[in-house]
């Protein structure tokens, strides 16, 4: 009996050792392919972070663009499609990343549930560095993506800088242009000053101090009743011998001013309010224009240029005074010649 028992305990010892040994090879390989699966998972991690920071940057720099776009008037319309390209670009390198971080959570599932499956460790390995490579071409094909959008928004920076450039100089040109333009016209205008009170000394001398000639601010005012008789457009006489004297004046003038002060002699005519109880003109507009244009004709006929007289009725809509007494309808009814630029 002793025998026996003493031969079982030696069976018993000898099983042991056997089956720890091979219980701990099965720890160790599932210790080791743990190890490597959580190494690959750590690169990848690293990687697809790195892919975010980027990311991140990207979005940045399109934020940054996007407020220099809103200040470009002239090219604002392509560079807001070309931006928006960028963003949905910029969407879909988004959504393959989040794809490709939900196939590593998928992965991570996996292996969770991988304690009671040891004898198929292996293959689920082997599926899993398919899937790993598969993700790491994905991170690729979006690093790719960034690179060219990275390339569109320099050029789209650049397209920039030259507008806002181009735009500087039309601005410092425009300027520029603008004020020789004021200072050639003032100097033009003060020239034509100047010719001008030459002219109304000159139109002094012949005209002599009468009551019913005046100078009202830069015009010389003629009463009707001096040039016309009443209701009539036709020049009398004594008119004629005024605007004669006057015409050499304006002659006399023409030689003077240089060619490049662009002036007229306006003649500008004016009736009273009392309306025109028949006869050939309509009404006081008619009648103001045709007395106007009757003392531009003479002019022209005494030599004048066409060029520098003007004709512009009036009728009654301009009057010097208010009043419905005889002496303003007489004050009202003139006919005024002015110096001005054309």
């Amino acid at each position: 009996m002793a025998v026996a028992r003493a031969r079982r305990r030696e069976a018993r010892q000898d099983y042991w050792p056997a089956f720890v040994d091979v219980l701990t090879n099965l720890l160790l390989v599932f210790i080791f392919l743990l190890s490597i699966f959580a190494l690959v998972q750590f690169f990848l991690s690293r990687e697809i972070t790195g892919r975010d920071t980027l990311l991140d940057q990207l979005r940045n720099q399109i934020a940054t663009l996007t407020e220099q776009l809103a200040m470009e008037e002239a090219e604002s319309l392509d560079l807001n499609q070309t931006l928006a390209a960028l963003r949905a670009s910029l969407a879909a390198a988004e959504g393959a990343r989040d794809a490709a971080l939900g196939e590593l959570a998928d992965q991570a599932a996996l292996f969770a549930g991988a304690g009671n499956q040891i004898a198929a460790l292996e293959g689920e390995l082997a599926d899993q560095e398919e899937l790993s490579a598969e993700a790491l071409s994905q991170v690729e094909i979006l690093n790719q993506q960034i690179a060219a959008l990275r390339t569109q928004l320099a050029a789209i920076e650049a397209a920039l800088e030259a507008s806002e450039a181009r735009e500087e100089e039309a601005q410092v040109t425009i300027a520029d242009l603008g004020q020789r333009l004021n200072t050639a016209l003032m100097a033009q205008v003060e020239e034509l000053r100047q010719y001008r009170s030459e002219f109304f000394g000159r139109l002094r001398e012949i005209l002599g101090d009468r009551e019913d000639i005046a100078i009202v601010g830069d015009r010389f005012v003629f009463q009707s009743e001096v040039l016309f008789a009443t209701g009539d457009a036709t020049l009398n006489p004594a008119g004629q011998a005024q605007m004669a004297a006057i015409a050499q004046a304006i002659v006399e003038l023409e030689d003077s001013i240089p060619e490049d002060i662009d002036w007229v002699l306006r003649v500008d005519g004016h009736t009273d309010v009392r309306p025109i109880a028949g006869g050939q003109f309509d009404d006081n507009w008619d009648l103001s224009t045709e007395r106007a244009t009757s003392v531009v004709r003479f002019l022209e006929a005494q030599g004048v240029a066409p060029d520098h007289l003007v004709a512009a009725g009036f009728g009654e809509f301009q009057p010097l005074v208010d009043g419905d007494t005889e002496e303003a309808y007489a004050r009202n009814r003139r006919i005024e010649l002015k110096l001005t630029e054309r």
